[in-house]
C-alpha cells in the first residue's frame, strides 16, 4: 500500500506540469491581456504607447510566454504565488481568505448528498416497483435535469422571501463565529449544490444495489439461514459501495466547478466568483493558483478513490 501510494504521488509531479502548462496557454490565448482591462476604456484612449508598453513591463507581460511561465513555476516550487494583478494582494492571502468558504460549502454539500444518496439508492433497490421507488426515481430524474441557478432561486423565493425561515445569502465570515452560527447560510446553498449530485449517487448506488441482490453469494448467504437486513447490509450493500465510492470520489472536483454557480446566486464569498473575476481580467497569478489547485484535487481525490475501493473489495490489488 505504501509503495503504491508513494508511486502514485509521484506520478503527479509530470501531470501537474504538462497541466498547469495548458492552463498558462489558455489563458495566453486570449485576446488582450491585464492592462487591457486594467485601464478603463476611456483612458486607455488617451494613453500612448510607450505608457501602455511601461505599464506591461511594470507587471511583467512584455516577457514571452516561457519565460513568463517557468517564471511562475519556479515562484511556486519556492512558496511564492504572486500577487493579484488587479488589487496588488497576494495571491496567498485571496486564497486563504476566500478557500475555506469554498471547502465549508463543497465538503458539506458532498457529506449531505453522500448520505443521502447511499440511503435513498438502497431503499429504492429494496423497494424495487414500489410507489416510494417510483417516487425516487422521479425526484432523482428531476434532480439531475434542472439547473442549479434555477433551483437555487426557487429556494431562496420559497425559503428566505417567503417563509423567512433562512437567509437569503451571504456567510458570516467573522473568525469569532462558530460553525453552528454560520449553519442557517450555509443549508440552502449546500443543499442546492448536492442535489443534483445526490440524485446521481441514488440512481448509481439503486443500479448497484440492485445488481448485488441477484448475485450468487448473497443467494447462498440467505440460505445459510442469514438474516435479510443482515445479507443487505453485510454483504449486499459492502459489494455495491465500490462503483459508487468511485462515483463520490470523482466527483469532488465537480463540486468546486458547480459552486461557481453557487456562490454567485448565494453570494456565498468562496473562490468561485474570485476565479470567474480572474479569468475575465487575465489576472494570472490568480486564475493559475485556483486552477493548480483545482486540478491538484482531482489527481488526489483519484489516489484515494483507488485506495478506499481496494479496502472495500478485497479482490482489487494494488500494485
Amino acid at each position: 500500500m505504501a509503495t503504491y501510494t508513494l508511486r502514485k504521488v509521484l506520478s503527479l509531479i509530470p501531470m501537474m506540469l504538462v497541466i498547469s502548462f495548458l492552463i498558462y496557454l489558455g489563458i495566453e490565448l486570449m485576446p488582450g491581456d491585464a492592462v487591457d482591462f486594467l485601464i478603463p476604456p476611456d483612458a486607455l484612449a488617451t494613453m500612448s504607447q510607450e505608457q501602455l508598453n511601461a505599464m506591461r513591463e511594470s507587471l511583467g507581460l512584455n516577457d514571452p510566454f516561457l519565460v513568463r511561465y517557468f517564471k511562475w513555476l519556479v515562484g511556486l516550487l519556492h512558496g511564492e504565488f504572486g500577487y493579484s494583478i488587479q488589487s496588488g494582494v497576494p495571491v496567498a492571502t485571496l486564497m486563504k481568505n476566500h478557500l475555506p468558504a469554498t471547502i465549508e460549502l463543497t465538503v458539506t454539500a458532498l457529506i449531505f448528498s453522500s448520505i443521502f444518496g447511499v440511503l435513498l439508492g438502497v431503499i429504492s433497490a429494496l423497494k424495487k416497483g414500489s410507489v416510494l421507488d417510483q417516487f425516487l426515481s422521479l425526484v432523482g430524474m428531476v434532480g439531475v435535469a434542472i439547473p442549479q441557478f434555477l433551483l437555487g432561486l426557487i429556494c431562496i423565493n420559497a425559503f428566505a422571501l417567503h417563509l423567512e425561515i433562512l437567509p437569503v445569502g451571504g456567510r458570516m465570515a467573522n473568525a469569532s463565529q462558530s460553525f453552528i452560527e454560520r449553519l442557517p447560510y450555509l443549508i440552502m446553498p449546500a443543499i442546492v449544490l448536492g442535489f443534483s449530485m445526490t440524485s446521481g449517487v441514488m440512481r448509481y448506488a439503486r443500479s448497484s444495489m440492485l445488481d448485488s441482490m441477484g448475485k450468487d453469494y448473497m443467494k447462498t448467504a440467505r440460505a445459510k439461514g442469514i438474516p435479510e437486513w443482515r445479507v443487505n447490509l453485510l454483504h449486499g450493500l459492502r459489494a455495491a459501495l465500490t462503483p459508487v465510492v468511485v462515483l463520490i470520489g470523482f466527483r469532488l472536483p465537480m463540486l468546486i466547478g458547480g459552486a461557481v454557480v453557487i456562490e454567485e446566486v448565494f453570494q456565498w464569498p468562496g473562490i468561485g466568483g474570485l476565479f470567474v473575476d480572474a479569468v475575465r481580467s487575465q489576472n494570472t497569478p490568480l486564475v493559475m493558483m485556483i486552477g493548480f489547485f483545482s486540478v491538484l484535487l482531482v489527481l488526489i481525490s483519484s489516489i484515494i478513490v483507488d485506495i478506499v475501493t481496494a479496502m472495500l473489495d478485497p479482490r482489487i490489488k494494488l500494485s
